[in-house]
């Protein structure tokens, strides 16, 4: 980490580009400097780079060729930062979603047998209306009325999802005519590679190390390697894959939107990517000290706007919707505080795009480990549930739980939320249901009626 710095700060440690760069992100008003932000950068990168190898395997699962999907993610992921550093000034990290990511690709291409092209049709369709609706403040608006514990439920489902995939990536868990699912067999090597890497990483995790999710695959991978189920790299280093396969996909195919099913998986694209954005960027600004005393975010207007119009350029790319990372959160612990952090991110994603000889040597064993890991910290959200209320209860546990035994994102959160107006009515707190609420009540009833019928 100490060489990184120092070649940075060839760059960045004039007396002239310091004075430029505090007074685009106001680094003394956040009491922070250039070394502590790309400190922090490296930290976010390092805690968030998984997803350069996790990203193409959910991807291809859809159809779209690992390397391009590589070399999107990783130029989306860059330009998603530089929007939030430079339009909003959060030391926020943009990049591809996994709980998106999932319901792009096994629900939408999967499940529903939609091609790829047309899925990313429908996030750009998606992204235009979120943007508007970001301008009209809309998404304020609907982020108001849902209830908080309705969004803490919503990221922990989604929390859930993503391990439940992992488990079945890693073979841990699988298909059984009789039980829906079972354990794996321990005669499968795949069930001990990834064993190997979650049992790795959640050591790591415990001991704090930076980076661990990322530490973990690649011991994971050498692990594979030894025991001769992973293949040798061909090399380390090359030219990154092209995007022509995926660039500009979204626009061509904007034509295929012409049905109610189509349309229905659009508003899915929406919600998903709204409520999983919007409770991950809640979270971060009040992790890095934003929030005011009066519990409103600064700037937040900005972050939206940031978050959908990167949703506009990664489907464009050729990738599912991007939203707030996560692990922006190891970044703001070591003291980012500004745009500066996420503009940082934005270049080590890009210096990341010659490593893609790699992509051959992390399997879906390999990422398995990273989405459970992943789906136990947003999981951590059921504690802020109020489980004493049963009213709250039940349209929270029908979320969580929806979302992975229905294998499906928008099933569970439409579970919920037409459940919450019923319990609360039932309840007679019928009054603290705002009119948004009872909107999407109706929204998810047709939406049921559309899909299901």
């Amino acid at each position: 980490m100490g060489e990184v710095v120092f070649l940075f700060s060839i760059v960045f440690y004039t007396e002239e580009s310091i004075e430029l760069l505090n007074k685009i992100f106001h680094l003394q008003d956040a009491h922070t400097t250039v070394k502590r932000e790309l400190i922090a950068a490296l930290t976010t990168f390092v805690s968030l780079s998984y997803i350069l190898f996790v990203n193409p395997n959910i991807l291809n699962a859809a159809g779209i060729p690992k390397g391009a999907a590589f070399t999107v993610t990783a130029v989306a992921t860059a330009v998603g930062c530089f929007l939030m550093g430079l339009i909003a000034n959060y030391p926020i990290a943009l990049a591809p979603t996994l709980g998106s990511g999932a319901f792009f690709a096994y629900n939408v291409c999967v499940g529903m047998k939609i091609s790829w092209e047309t899925a990313l049709a429908a996030v750009l369709v998606a992204s235009v209306l979120f943007i508007l609706i970001t301008i009209f403040k809309l998404r304020e608006i609907v982020v108001d009325a849902i209830p908080q514990d309705m969004k803490y439920a919503i990221s922990a489902g989604i929390g859930l999802f993503i391990a439940f995939i992992g488990l079945k990536n890693g073979q841990i868990i699988v298909n059984s005519d009789s039980t829906l699912v079972a354990l794996g067999k321990f005669s499968n090597p795949a069930v001990w590679i990834t064993l190997f890497g979650l049992v790795l990483t959640v050591v790591l995790m415990a001991l704090n190390v930076p980076g661990s999710i990322f530490i973990g695959m690649i011991v994971t991978a050498i692990f594979g390697m030894i025991i001769g189920q992973i293949s040798l790299p061909h090399g380390i280093i090359s030219g990154a894959p092209s995007i022509a396969p995926t660039f500009g996909q979204a626009v061509f195919h904007i034509k295929d939107i012409n049905t109610a099913q189509l349309w229905m998986v659009v508003l899915t694209f929406l919600l998903v990517t709204f409520f999983d954005t919007a409770g991950t960027l809640i979270g971060m600004t009040e992790q890095a000290g934003m929030v005011d005393k009066n519990g409103k975010i600064p700037r937040i207007g900005r972050a939206f706007l940031a978050d959908s119009t990167a949703m506009v350029e990664g489907a464009v790319f050729g990738t599912a919707p991007l939203g707030t990372s996560v692990e922006s959160s190891a970044g703001i612990a070591m003291g980012g505080r500004t745009g500066l952090t996420a503009i940082f991110v934005g270049i080590f994603f890009l210096i990341s795009m010659i490593f893609s000889p790699l992509l051959q040597v992390i399997p879906t064993t390999v990422t398995a480990p990273a989405l459970i890991i992943v789906g136990v910290l947003m999981a951590s959200n059921l504690k802020k549930i109020d489980w004493d209320k049963f009213e709250i209860a039940v349209p929270a546990f029908l979320t969580v739980v929806g979302m992975p035994l229905t294998y499906s994102i928008s099933d569970g959160l439409a579970l919920g939320l037409i459940a919450y107006p019923i319990t609360m009515i039932a309840s007679k707190r019928y009054k603290e249901v705002t009119p948004m609420m009872y909107i999407l009540f109706v929204v998810f009833i047709i939406f049921f009626l559309v899909t299901n019928l």
